[in-house]
């Protein structure tokens, strides 16, 4: 079956072609090429690649540059591709996140041979896995000329709506110690199992901020996503970890971040795993004013981490903003409405027209 991109066809049936391309994490070469291919098809556009990221560019003068930005990538396959109409619906593994919202990007670039600002599409590698593999923090680092903008789109499923900024994350592991000793005679060990139910008790008190940044709310969290712990069937285990996972708003940096989680488990011995600091909405910037007066709608806090965190650490304002709905990405049966593409499509073309 060919893997070539029509770039004039209707952006819902663009979508259900390149959901048909598998590119889960680590296997985007067929569907970066058919991207490529595309792009460099059009004159008025100069196209750069990176491994499995394809990066093109207009180069008009004009006063301001946008980057419009989508990871290619999937979560594994769960029997649904390929992919199927149902009404309205397409169903198919990354319909939602975020094929869909690639698909738009590529039709802009397609139809937008003078648009009223510059524009970089960026569309990059391994963005569902872990962090030191995602494909635009490779180009952040060896080709941060090639993002270089004054405000940024991340094309991430946000059911039609301008999400702005993100939250930050990090995880920690909460470690209760004890004396190891044969299970028959528990008294001469100190279990460290139970030694954990203070921590689970701290988190099941724990009361979240739900700060205001920027105009937009944010909802934190801070939960328990792990324990272990236990030697064998017959023995008083001596240590426990329960690992933490704390969702904050970007009023913090990584590092108050992880002051407040030692400080809630003060006391208890706290190792930091990993961390990705938040960004701030950034909707006082001209730029994204202008974005949110085109698309509409009331924008509303990124409950979550995405990509506008790399952009942010680059100086660029970001949002999200994207057709798919954040809460099918990564399900069996995930899908996306074909009006909500179209509607993204348009929005996007009376901003950049």
């Amino acid at each position: 079956m060919s893997t070539r991109l029509d770039l004039t066809q209707d952006v819902g049936a663009l979508t259900a072609r390149i959901v048909d391309i598998e590119s889960v994490s680590g296997a985007e070469k067929a569907l970066a090429d058919a991207v490529e291919e595309a792009l460099r098809a059009l004159p008025h556009l100069s196209v750069d690649r990176d491994g499995d990221s394809v990066v093109a560019r207009t180069r008009l003068g004009r006063g301001e540059r946008v980057v419009i930005a989508g990871h290619l990538d999937t979560v594994p396959v769960a029997d649904n591709l390929p992919s199927r109409v149902e009404g309205d619906l397409l169903y198919g593994c990354g319909t939602s996140d975020m094929k869909s919202g690639v698909a738009v990007a590529l039709k802009l670039a397609a139809a937008l041979e003078a648009p009223s600002r510059d524009v970089t599409y960026v569309f990059y590698d391994c963005e569902e896995i872990e962090a030191e593999r995602n494909g635009l923090l490779r180009l952040s680092r060896n080709r941060p000329e090639w993002l270089a903008g004054d405000f940024a789109v991340l094309m991430e499923p946000t059911d039609g709506t301008i999400e702005g900024g993100c939250q930050g994350t990090l995880r920690a592991q909460v470690v209760t110690r004890g004396r190891r000793a044969h299970s028959a005679r528990s008294w001469l060990g100190v279990n460290a199992i139970h030694a954990a139910r203070p921590v689970l008790e701290i988190l099941e008190g724990y009361e979240a901020r739900m700060p205001v940044v920027d105009g937009l709310e944010y909802h934190e969290g801070l939960n328990a996503v792990g324990v272990a712990g236990g030697v064998a069937g017959n023995v008083i285990p001596d240590e426990c970890v329960v690992t933490v996972n704390y969702r904050f708003a970007p009023d913090l940096s990584l590092e108050a971040a992880r002051d407040h989680v030692s400080e809630v488990f003060d006391g208890f011995e706290v190792r930091f795993t990993d961390g990705a600091p938040a960004a701030r909405p950034g909707l006082t910037h001209p730029a994204a004013a202008a974005f949110v007066t085109a698309v509409g709608g009331v924008p509303r806090a990124k409950l979550g981490w995405t990509d506008v965190s790399l952009f942010a650490g680059l100086g660029i304002p970001a949002v999200n903003y994207g057709p798919g709905d954040p809460n099918l990405a990564h399900q069996r049966g995930e899908f996306v409405s074909l009006e909500k593409i179209a509607e993204c499509e348009r929005r996007m073309l009376a901003w950049l027209g």
